[in-house]
């Protein structure tokens, strides 16, 4: 009866869409999937109406139609999904080696290009960054240099600038 009528089908298309639109996009979140599975549904049934029992229900047919088009989605969905997160690991592990190598010698060259950095400091200052750098207290360094803790933040603060310079600098 409907095979091949495409004014019949037509009809029929325009009969069942919003219910299959709806119950696609029901399993489905965006629409320009719900669009494209809904169309693959009547595409589908288009193609096998010779096995549609004319006695049966033909929206009940659609939905079974439907059905195991949304189970192929979601099957082809985490199959992707798995080698996709198995392609990002695997590159993760590649690059890691690479990456830690990388930084491993630009920490190495910044770490020798601030000693050297910090054996160009006047005295004053670069024994105020040593000890910072020990972990003694301003006030213990203000303490022991007879000045005051304002005076040993300065010092703190000029040496840091003059090293920030100096190192980027030696990085170019």
């Amino acid at each position: 009866m409907l095979s091949g009528d495409t004014d019949a089908f037509r009809l029929l298309v325009r009969e069942y869409r919003l219910m299959i639109r709806s119950y696609v996009g029901s399993q489905l979140h965006r629409s320009d999937e719900t669009d494209d599975l809904s169309q693959e549904v009547f595409m589908s049934a288009y193609r096998n109406l010779d096995q549609f029992d004319l006695d049966g229900d033909f929206g009940a047919w659609l939905r079974g139609i439907a059905r195991n088009k949304l189970l192929m989605h979601f099957r082809t969905t985490q199959r992707r999904s798995q080698r996709e997160s198995k392609f990002r690991e695997e590159v993760a592990q590649l690059l890691e080696y690479d990456l830690e190598k990388i930084f491993v010698r630009q920490s190495d060259f910044a770490i020798e290009a601030l000693l050297r950095c910090i054996s160009k400091l006047p005295d004053r200052m670069r024994h105020v960054v040593r000890e910072g750098l020990d972990g003694t207290k301003a006030a213990a360094l203000a303490e022991e240099l007879s000045t005051s803790l304002g005076a040993i933040y300065n010092l703190n603060y000029r040496a840091s600038s003059l090293l920030r310079e100096c190192v980027k600098a030696e990085m170019e």
